[in-house]
């Protein structure tokens, strides 16, 4: 049986990581080990903070639309519930980029739930 040398997958496997870690900060961008262990825990971290962005993102729609009802002497409760009782069907984005960008648009749509 002939002799197989592993040197060039080896050689392979740590060049296609150390080609991850490009901007890492000190050694976790040029030592292997180190470069690793970063790795694992940027790729562990990324995949749970995708999960949490869209937690965050709807909380921060929640506040957005909350200030502009405020802004409209209504409770954000009351608003959500009129929403669903007059059946306008704008999700929480939309109606936090009204309340941000489009304020007017937005009292307007509050005004047509207080009726």
């Amino acid at each position: 049986m002939t002799r197989i040398k592993r040197g060039s997958t080896a050689n392979k496997r740590r060049r296609n990581i150390l080609k991850h870690v490009k901007g890492f900060r000190w050694g976790r961008s040029k030592k292997f080990k180190q470069a690793k262990e970063a790795l694992m825990k940027a790729w562990s971290y990324s995949y749970r903070d995708r999960r949490n962005k869209k937690r965050v993102m709807r909380k921060l729609w929640n506040l957005r639309i909350n200030a502009g009802c405020r802004e409209n002497e209504t409770k954000y409760s009351d608003f959500i519930y009129g929403l669903k009782q007059k059946n306008i069907e704008l999700d929480r984005k939309i109606l936090s980029s009204l309340a941000k960008d489009n304020p007017k648009m937005f009292s307007k749509i509050v005004e047509e739930i207080k009726k």
